[in-house]
């Protein structure tokens, strides 16, 4: 089951993200690593900035979340994470469908350059890779990363998007 969550999700929110983001370690510039990854400020800030959570629930236990955030014209896909435990079950794809569902407008996420099987993952949803410079400006005007952050990340969007930017 897919749901919205809320503030008694916090906690299980911090879990997840961090429990998944393990997989980064050693991956991403050793710089932009941290434990834990997500602290709960870093979470209430994000939420603050109008990222909204959903998960996915499985036999009564948050396993997977995910975030939405909306701007004027578009949406980004923000926090994109499943427990190790309940990886390649599909409940990414599960979840990012019922997200993508949730808006009209063009669609980008943004994720780790090094991290393949994130890219792999998008792409196989119709996601697509943009050229360098345009990601740059983009993560400057969506998202609040460093510059290192930023210069070691890649932003994916999706056929609506490309369309309107005539690709």
């Amino acid at each position: 089951m897919i749901r919205r969550c809320v503030l008694k999700d916090h906690k299980t929110i911090l879990s997840i993200i961090n429990d998944a983001a393990m997989a980064y370690k050693g991956v991403i510039p050793p710089d932009c690593w941290h434990e834990p990854y997500m602290s709960p400020e870093d979470l209430q800030r994000d939420i603050n900035y109008g990222v909204l959570f959903h998960g996915y629930e499985q036999d009564g236990e948050l396993v997977g979340v995910m975030g939405l955030q909306e701007f004027t014209d578009v949406t980004l896909i923000r926090h994109a994470y499943i427990k190790t435990a309940y990886r390649g079950k599909g409940i990414g794809s599960q979840l990012l469908k019922y997200l993508l569902g949730l808006t009209m407008k063009p669609v980008l996420i943004g994720t780790w350059r090094d991290t393949d099987w994130s890219i792999i993952f998008y792409e196989k949803h119709g996601f697509t890779v943009v050229d360098r410079d345009v990601a740059d400006s983009l993560l400057k005007k969506y998202w609040n990363v460093s510059d290192r952050h930023r210069e070691s990340s890649v932003v994916l969007a999706d056929p609506k998007w490309m369309e309107a930017r005539g690709k």
